[in-house]
């Protein structure tokens, strides 16, 4: 692993791995870089990967207090760090923190926000999960709020959570638990003002999953209502996690985009 010293002085902890131009990977709630491992080998092999441990988790340190503006910093402080201009790809949280960053950045050439959650006006945290959330983790029950959060916030299924749960990346989502609070809280709380987006002309793919829950496709279509080059493009039969549950289809849909004006070629 390798860091850098983001804006508040937090250690930011990242793993670089491929050959090519650069690709930032920022994933969600619960995770680190490991949850990028089934469509890791297909990107390294067209690309210079920086997978983030967000702060808090993996590799990276943490601070005091806990504002999602720092989460923006981190990702800059990434991006900028590396010499040429790079390609960003966040999922769910960590898309959040992607499209903030964009606008915090010039040293952008593509993005890519799969699923980021937005409030919009419809429920995505429901208080009584966040209750139970709170108490089993009070209760010492870290992976009982891990399996609550996947279940009934991103509204995982039975099948897909069993796909989850025999990842590499599960016991680092294990150890991931307590920012499971913090995190809700700052997308609860995050303001999106399209107005600020306006001057964003980044190209931008905006990922949704054709089974996702309606708050998911509410804050795709505010984005891309927001940002002048976008684009959304909707995987069949996939909810939130299509990395682990239908990671070809999401990595053609990656390579496809990114490979545009012989950037990259194609698979």
């Amino acid at each position: 692993m390798e860091t850098i010293t983001s804006t508040d002085g937090t250690m930011i902890a990242y793993q670089r791995s491929g050959t090519g131009p650069p690709l930032v990977l920022v994933h969600g709630t619960t995770a680190d870089h490991t949850r990028w491992t089934p469509v890791l080998p297909a990107f390294e092999q067209h690309f210079t990967v920086y997978g983030l441990d967000r702060r808090g988790r993996g590799g990276s340190g943490d601070a005091g207090q806990y504002a999602i503006e720092r989460e923006f910093e981190d990702t800059v402080a990434v991006v900028n760090s590396i010499e040429e201009p790079i390609f960003l790809l966040g999922h769910s949280y960590g898309a959040l923190c992607s499209l903030e960053a964009a606008s915090r950045t010039a040293h952008l050439r593509k993005l890519i926000l799969y699923e980021p959650p937005i409030p919009t006006g419809i429920e995505i945290y429901p208080q009584e999960v966040v209750t139970k959330i709170q108490a089993m983790l009070e209760a010492g029950d870290r992976e009982g709020a891990v399996i609550t959060f996947m279940q009934d916030i991103a509204r995982v299924p039975s099948h897909e959570m069993e796909i989850l749960r025999s990842a590499p990346s599960w016991p680092a989502r294990i150890a991931a638990a307590h920012t499971i609070l913090r995190e809700m809280r700052g997308s609860n709380e995050y303001v999106f003002e399209p107005a600020r987006f306006t001057g964003l002309t980044t190209p931008t793919l905006l990922l949704l999953g054709g089974d996702s829950p309606a708050f998911f496709k509410a804050a795709i279509e505010a984005v891309q209502a927001a940002l002048p080059d976008s684009q959304v493009v909707v995987m069949p039969g996939q909810q939130h996690t299509a990395m682990n549950t239908a990671p070809e289809l999401f990595i053609h849909e990656v390579h496809q985009f990114l490979a545009e004006a012989g950037q990259i070629t194609h698979l």
